[in-house]
């Protein structure tokens, strides 16, 4: 099976320069149902180090329960940390993806290991677009999107709604439950029409950011090419990765324990099906490598 890939080496030798800077890695065949083996891979992942898996999600399902608890009667707010969980989760999965490439190189797994995957922030101050920072900088775009989609969806309610809705039971009351106008409807298309791109963008970035020296964007626009090489599998795996996360939100956030590292370590797994990596270099060479 052989890649989806354009030669930069074809390009004229003017044109090499800017070929190299935005370099795309080829695209690997995949079948329709790959997402569920991902799912698989990312559960088999869990039972390798079943704690240090396990705490993330924990940690999460604990932030989850505070902020709701916090903000249990104000419904924007709270509208606003589940789109946050779910734009930014691929960033706080980082330390998973580095798990799972431990595992796949036969590396100790251990907090150690977690500890240097989250104290490599301090490359900010390398001028280098590769350098480990543009992990943070495509945290920041995620974080803006989802602040974007935040104003969006509480303008489109304030201006539509018959009544102001302050409390989530006034969004299910005069939103959800309403009859007299299609304005759930609307918000449900918004929002997904908004999401697609996010998704787009996001779906092998980070796991890529975290493995190879590519800048943001060489991430995002790989990203968007393995959406548009497998539009089938890729709704798939965006459907899955909805579902099992409202389901974990609606276990009052405990299913979360589970699900964020099934898939945390799913999307390391759908990151190296999809995308040939073979002659980018590696951002951290694996123990015992010259």
């Amino acid at each position: 099976m052989n890649p989806i890939s354009p030669d930069p080496s074809s390009r004229p030798p003017s044109e090499q320069g800017r070929a190299t800077r935005l370099f795309l890695p080829a695209i690997w065949p995949i079948d329709n149902k790959q997402p569920l083996y991902w799912l698989y891979l990312g559960l088999r992942d869990i039972c390798h180090s079943p704690w240090l898996s396990l705490a993330h999600g924990l940690v999460m399902a604990l932030c989850g329960g505070l902020i709701t608890w916090l903000a249990h009667d104000r419904f924007w707010l709270l509208a606003g940390a589940v789109s946050g969980f779910l734009v930014v989760a691929p960033v706080l999965a980082t330390s998973l993806y580095a798990m799972s490439r431990a595992i796949e190189r036969e590396e100790p797994v251990n907090l150690r290991l977690l500890f240097k995957t989250w104290t490599r922030w301090q490359s900010l101050r390398n001028s280098e677009e590769v350098s480990y920072w543009c992990l943070v900088r495509f945290g920041l775009l995620l974080a803006l999107a989802g602040t974007g989609w935040i104003l969006t969806s509480s303008a489109l309610i304030t201006l539509l709604a018959p009544v102001p809705i302050h409390t989530p039971m006034d969004f299910i009351r005069h939103v959800v439950l309403s009859r007299e106008s299609y304005l759930f409807e609307l918000w449900l298309a918004l929002g997904g029409l908004m999401a697609a791109p996010v998704f787009a963008s996001s779906v092998v970035s980070m796991p890529l950011l975290l493995d190879r020296r590519m800048n943001t964007l060489q991430a995002v626009l790989t990203s968007w090419k393995v959406v548009l090489t497998h539009p089938v599998p890729m709704a798939l795996w965006a459907l899955l990765i909805m579902s099992l996360s409202m389901a974990g939100i609606l276990t009052v956030f405990i299913g979360l324990i589970v699900i964020v590292p099934m898939l945390g370590h799913a999307s390391w797994h759908a990151y190296k099906a999809l995308v040939n990596t073979e002659g980018v270099p590696e951002r951290t060479p694996a123990e015992g490598s010259v």
